[in-house]
């Protein structure tokens, strides 16, 4: 398990109100060699922690509307 202690959560540009909002931790990426995401609506819930070339994968994925239905 990867230790997410001192992660610096900032939300998403595209979370709305409808909630779908999703925080990001890229604070961690030197300490932890890691990407942090969650779910804003529950901070105290889990956490995931992706590789920072996953995390750039999955950027670029969304932005190529790999995702839509």
């Amino acid at each position: 398990m990867t230790e997410l202690t001192g992660a610096v959560w900032r939300t998403s540009s595209r979370s709305n109100d409808q909630g779908l909002c999703v925080e990001v931790a890229t604070n961690v990426v030197a300490a932890h060699g890691v990407v942090g995401v969650r779910d804003s609506k529950d901070p105290q819930g889990p956490a995931l922690a992706v590789s920072p070339p996953g995390w750039t994968a999955f950027v670029a994925a969304i932005r190529g509307d790999a995702f839509r239905r």
